[in-house]
């Protein structure tokens, strides 16, 4: 007789229950719920009885798409993640490039790399107050400096001027997110096989050449994975914007998100136009993604796999033809 085999695949499930109840209960359904109130009549601070509407199902939609506050936020969401996302990306490789080469001898890494990091540990609230310090009116850090070496005459308050809020806020997520993006290329980099960069230099290629030629191509689904979060995390920018400027000055730092609050909980209630809101920026942010996805794909294995399906093709036609 065969020995009696014990499963314990079912501890597996039990010990998952605990995630499912709580992603079920406050990822799953308020997902869910948002789709449903984007196409009702749901507003005001004491309605709980949304209808859904008769008539026309994308009034909520078309009435967003109208409004010049969306317009507006959703230009400087684009914008202020562009001021960040190009410096952002552009030193996480330059530094990736540094502390991965092996012909750079490079001591106190560790620190350096801790420090680059750090910024991202900070909550949201102690950086958007830290930063409000700094460029506090008339007494501040930034005010006493430049007073102090006479670059100005009088303490200037530069939260006022859209250019300066939009530009700080830019700074702030660059400064926070640039150590994480350089981490997540590292832990890339790393995982290439030591051959490969062996045979790089052998033929003679130098640290240039190496890094766009050698290591760029191998980390193709690390930098596509910080290309797509970025792409998410600039466009839901919620908390710098709105707790360092509520959104100003002059809604220069209104983004999609802070609009998505203030529709929903900043007086108006107008839960079915946040709802709507919430739903366009998801589609816009699925395609630009799948661009991503599509740009940065495997060509080679692309190619491969079709190959591969055209052989089976011919081959099931061939056994076809001879049955």
């Amino acid at each position: 007789m065969g020995k009696k085999t014990i499963s314990y695949a079912k501890w597996g499930y039990i010990f998952s229950i605990p995630f499912v109840v709580a992603f079920a209960l406050f990822t799953l359904y308020p997902i869910i719920y948002t789709v449903f109130i984007a196409f009702t009549d749901l507003k005001g601070a004491n309605n709980t009885t949304p209808h859904l509407l008769t008539g026309d199902l994308l009034k909520n939609f078309k009435d967003v798409m109208a409004t010049q506050q969306f317009k507006i936020s959703f230009g400087n969401t684009w914008k202020i993640w562009m001021m960040n996302f190009i410096p952002q990306m552009g030193l996480a490789l330059i530094l990736t490039a540094w502390f991965t080469d092996n012909r750079s001898k490079i001591k106190g890494q560790g620190l350096f790399k801790v420090a680059f990091y750090m910024p991202n540990i900070i909550t949201a609230a102690t950086v958007a107050i830290m930063f409000n310090s700094f460029f506090g009116y008339p007494i501040g850090p930034v005010n006493d400096i430049l007073m102090r070496f006479h670059i100005v005459d009088t303490a200037q308050n530069f939260l006022i001027k859209k250019s300066n809020g939009q530009g700080i806020v830019a700074f702030i997520q660059f400064w926070m997110w640039f150590g994480y993006t350089m981490i997540t290329l590292i832990s890339g980099v790393i995982g290439i096989d030591p051959s490969i960069f062996e045979a790089a230099e052998m033929d003679g290629a130098n640290r240039i050449q190496t890094f766009l030629f050698v290591t760029i191509p191998c980390i193709r689904s690390i930098l596509l994975f910080s290309l797509v979060t970025s792409l998410i995390g600039g466009l839901n920018m919620f908390d710098i914007p709105y707790l360092f400027l509520k959104g100003g000055p002059d809604n220069a730092t209104l983004t999609t998100n802070v609009f998505i609050y203030n529709q929903a909980f900043s007086g108006a209630y107008l839960y079915n136009r946040a709802a709507a809101a919430s739903l366009i920026m998801l589609l816009i942010i699925v395609f630009f993604s799948s661009i991503l996805f599509y740009v940065m794909r495997d060509r080679d294995a692309a190619k491969a796999k079709k190959l591969r399906k055209q052989a089976i093709k011919q081959a099931k036609l061939k056994a076809k033809e001879v049955a």
